[in-house]
């Protein structure tokens, strides 16, 4: 049987996806990104591995992606996460060509083929107030848990207006609307409808598809989606694990690689053994 492994080491978490060679995912797990990269990389696979009941010596193939991709000692390929992210978000919906991920650290947007390859990607080229890092400090500022965010979003009446492209502009509005007496679920609604504005302009340059897939951490949280929704107006595709999509694309590509040099030594072992027979 053949197994792959795919680990995206992200700026918040790092994700671990077992495989095998039928495309089925065995296991799924994170951690939380710590500086030394290695061993959490390491951590991830061990408990990757015995999720998924498989030993290391089985797996053929180890493919890293996300920022830290470059820091796992014991992998077979570094894969860029935009190609992964979109590998990942076709394995999950084919029909899908235009996806979003949203980090802690940046926004992409990318137009994918129907095969999974990138067609065209953008990056948000502003600072934090477009990616999802500014949730995690407005929360902070606002005193709930990262966990409460989405549904508190959701509840909102009368959302906030925050128009600053500078995350420490961004701040001092939402200082603003605290001091003015409005809700926390209204303002966090406006931090939601902020980063979906840029995000949609993202996807608009990268080319806007009928079908939109959701990927990364922050597509956890639904009052997120729904702005995301509202802003393009229509239905956007999340997976029960958003952010396990870059590490599923990794895993995925590891499993063609992995193919592809079993081909390539079983064509060499075949003209080997013709070339013997003709002496």
């Amino acid at each position: 049987m053949v197994f792959v492994a795919g680990i995206d080491m992200g700026a918040k978490s790092t994700k671990a996806v077992i495989m095998d060679g039928e495309t089925k995912i065995l296991s799924k797990v994170a951690v939380r990104t710590r500086p030394d990269f290695p061993a959490v990389a390491r951590e991830a696979l061990d408990l990757a591995l015995k999720e998924a009941g498989v030993q290391e010596r089985e797996i053929g193939y180890i493919a890293t992606t996300g920022f830290g991709r470059y820091n796992v000692p014991f992998r077979d390929i570094q894969i860029t996460d935009i190609t992964c992210v979109a590998r990942g978000a076709l394995f999950l919906f084919p029909k899908t060509r235009s996806i979003l991920d949203i980090g802690a650290q940046s926004t992409r947007a990318i137009r994918a083929f129907e095969s999974g390859k990138v067609r065209e990607f953008r990056t948000n080229d502003k600072c934090a107030a477009g990616a999802g890092g500014f949730i995690e400090r407005a929360a902070k500022y606002l005193e709930v848990s990262i966990e409460q965010v989405g549904d508190l979003s959701i509840e909102a009446v009368k959302p906030q207006t925050i128009s600053s492209v500078c995350a420490v502009l961004a701040e001092s509005e939402i200082i603003n609307h605290v001091s003015g007496g409005e809700t926390v679920e209204n303002i966090l609604r406006g931090v939601h409808n902020s980063l979906a504005s840029r995000a949609m302009a993202l996807i608009k340059r990268a080319g806007l598809e009928d079908e939109v897939t959701f990927v990364g951490g922050v597509a956890r949280q639904r009052g997120m989606v729904k702005a995301l929704e509202e802003v393009l107006k229509r239905k956007v595709n999340v997976s029960e694990e958003p952010e396990m999509v870059g590490a599923i694309g990794a895993a995925l590509l590891a499993l063609r690689r992995l193919e592809k040099i079993h081909r390539e030594e079983s064509e060499l072992t075949t003209k080997e053994e013709a070339r013997r027979a003709a002496l």
